[in-house]
C-alpha cells in the first residue's frame, strides 16, 4: 500500500530539479497566502461587513419607527436620514413581492443583508447588482412599502481589494526571486551534467569550469580530475599500443619474407596462412584498443553511410530496410566500425539472409542487424560483448574469430551514449540493435 502510494507520490512530482526546487519554494509560499486571505476574509472582512450590516438595518429599522410614531414630520425625518446618514428614501404605493429577488447565494453582502433583515422579521427584497454605487432595499409598510438606496461603502469595505492586492503581489514577488535564485543554483548542475554527457560521448570540453554551490563546485572539480586520470590513461594505453604494434609488426614482416623464400611452397603456405591470422588478431586488438580514441564529430547522413557500406559488400543476401535521410551528429569513423563489425558478424554466421533496419525514435537512433544463423541463447548475452569471448557450440566452430567484433560495436554505441541489445531475430538467429541518441 505504501509502496503504490510512494510511487504515485513520485510520478506527480516534477523530473527536474528545477521545478522540484520551486516546488518546494512556492507551495509553502502559496498555503501561507492562502491561509493568511482565510483568516482575513472570516475574522475581519466577514465580521466587518456583517457589523456595518447590522448597523445599517439598524438605522433602516430606526427609521421605520420615527416615521410611525411622528407622522406629522414623515419629510422631515426623510430629509433627516438622507442629510446625515446618506440613505435616499422613497416612498411607494403597492404591495412588495419579496419571492423576485436577485440574490447572490455566495456574497458575503448578501448574506449578512438576508440574515440581518430576517433577524428585524421584515417583508423585504434587494438588489446588490442593478447600480455600482448603490444597494437597493425595499422594506414593506402598512400602506405601501419605503425604498431605501444605500451606498455600498455603507455595507462593504474597499480594504479586501487592497489586502488581496497586497498579498499577492509580495507572492509573486517573492516566488519570482525563487525562480532566479533556482535557476542560478540548478544551472551548475545542468553544466556538470552536460560536460559529463559530452565526456561519455568522447567530445572536447575544455571550456567546462566547476562554479555554483561549495558542493557542486567540489563534485565538478572531482569529476574535472577523474576526467584528466581517465584520459591520461587512455593516452598512456595508445602509446603502449603503438608500440607493441610497431615492435610485433617487424618481425612479422621478417617472417613474411623469409617465408616467401622457401622452396616447399605448401609448408610456405600453411605457415603464411598462420601468419596473416596473426596479422589480423594484432589488428583487431589494436582495433579494440584504440576504440576510445578522441576523433572529432561532425553532422553526417548516416543512412547514405550505411547504404555505401552495404554496397561495398556487394552481396545480394544483405537486406536494406531504410529510405529517408537521416542525419546524425558523431564521429564517423567509429560509427562506420561499429557498423562494419556488426554486418562482419552476421555474415560470418548467416546462411542466406542478413537485414538491416534503421529508424528513428523520438531522441533515439535505432539500428537493426539481424540474420537467419543459429543464433546464441539468452543466458549468452551478456557475455558475448566481452572482449576475446567466443561461442564455439552455439556458433560454427568452423568459423575463426578472435572475439572482439561485438565488443568493439559494444564500446563505440556506449561512447556515443547509446547501448546495444541482443534478441532472438524473426528469422531464428541473431538480433543486434543499437541505440545512439541524437
Amino acid at each position: 500500500m505504501f509502496y503504490g502510494l510512494n510511487n504515485f507520490i513520485k510520478n506527480l512530482l516534477p523530473k527536474r530539479l528545477f521545478y522540484r526546487g520551486l516546488l518546494i519554494v512556492a507551495v509553502p509560499i502559496v498555503v501561507l497566502q492562502v491561509t493568511i486571505s482565510l483568516v482575513f476574509f472570516d475574522s475581519l472582512w466577514i465580521k466587518t461587513n456583517s457589523g456595518m450590516t447590522r448597523g445599517l438595518i439598524a438605522e433602516i429599522k430606526t427609521f421605520i419607527d420615527s416615521y410611525d410614531n411622528d407622522q406629522k414630520n414623515k419629510d422631515f425625518i426623510i430629509n433627516l436620514f438622507k442629510n446625515n446618514l446618506q440613505i435616499e428614501i422613497q416612498h411607494k404605493e403597492g404591495k412588495l413581492i419579496s419571492g423576485d429577488i436577485n440574490e447572490r447565494w455566495f456574497s458575503p453582502l448578501d448574506r449578512s443583508l438576508r440574515r440581518e433583515l430576517k433577524n428585524k422579521h421584515f417583508v423585504y427584497w434587494f438588489n446588490t447588482t442593478n447600480y455600482k454605487d448603490l444597494v437597493d432595499i425595499k422594506i414593506q409598510h402598512v400602506d405601501g412599502y419605503f425604498q431605501f438606496f444605500v451606498p455600498r461603502s455603507r455595507l462593504t469595505t474597499s480594504s479586501a481589494r487592497l489586502f488581496g492586492l497586497w498579498i499577492t503581489l509580495p507572492a509573486f514577488l517573492m516566488i519570482a526571486i525563487a525562480i532566479i535564485f533556482l535557476k542560478n543554483q540548478t544551472r551548475p548542475i545542468i553544466r556538470l551534467a552536460e560536460a559529463s554527457e559530452k565526456f561519455g560521448r568522447g567530445e572536447d570540453i575544455d571550456e567546462f569550469r566547476p562554479s555554483g554551490a561549495l558542493e557542486i563546485r567540489k563534485a565538478g572539480q572531482e569529476f574535472y580530475k577523474m576526467r584528466k586520470r581517465i584520459i591520461r590513461h587512455l593516452n598512456q594505453r595508445s602509446e603502449m599500443l603503438s608500440g607493441i604494434s610497431h615492435d610485433l609488426r617487424t618481425p612479422l614482416t621478417r617472417i613474411k619474407l623469409q617465408l616467401a623464400m622457401i622452396k616447399d611452397k605448401d609448408l610456405s603456405n600453411k605457415l603464411s596462412s598462420d601468419v596473416d591470422d596473426m596479422e589480423k588478431m594484432l589488428n583487431e586488438y589494436l582495433q579494440f584498443a584504440s576504440t576510445g580514441a578522441k576523433d572529432k564529430t561532425e553532422t553526417f547522413d548516416i543512412s547514405e553511410l550505411i547504404s555505401n557500406l552495404i554496397k561495398n559488400y556487394n552481396n545480394i543476401n544483405i537486406i536494406k530496410n531504410f529510405k529517408e535521410e537521416i542525419y546524425f551528429n558523431g564521429r564517423k569513423n567509429l560509427i562506420i566500425r561499429c557498423v562494419n563489425n556488426l554486418i562482419d558478424n552476421s555474415l560470418k554466421y548467416a546462411k542466406k539472409k542478413v537485414a538491416i533496419h534503421m529508424v528513428k525514435q523520438k531522441e533515439s537512433l535505432i539500428i537493426e542487424v539481424s540474420d537467419d544463423g543459429p543464433g546464441v541463447q539468452e543466458k549468452e548475452y551478456e557475455n558475448i560483448i566481452k572482449p576475446f569471448y567466443k561461442i564455439d557450440k552455439g556458433r560454427s566452430e568452423s568459423k575463426s574469430s578472435v572475439g572482439l567484433g561485438l565488443s568493439i560495436a559494444s564500446d563505440i554505441a556506449r561512447s556515443h551514449g547509446g547501448d546495444i541489445k541482443f534478441a532472438k531475430s524473426k528469422f531464428g538467429g541473431l538480433e543486434v540493435t543499437i541505440s545512439l541518441p541524437f
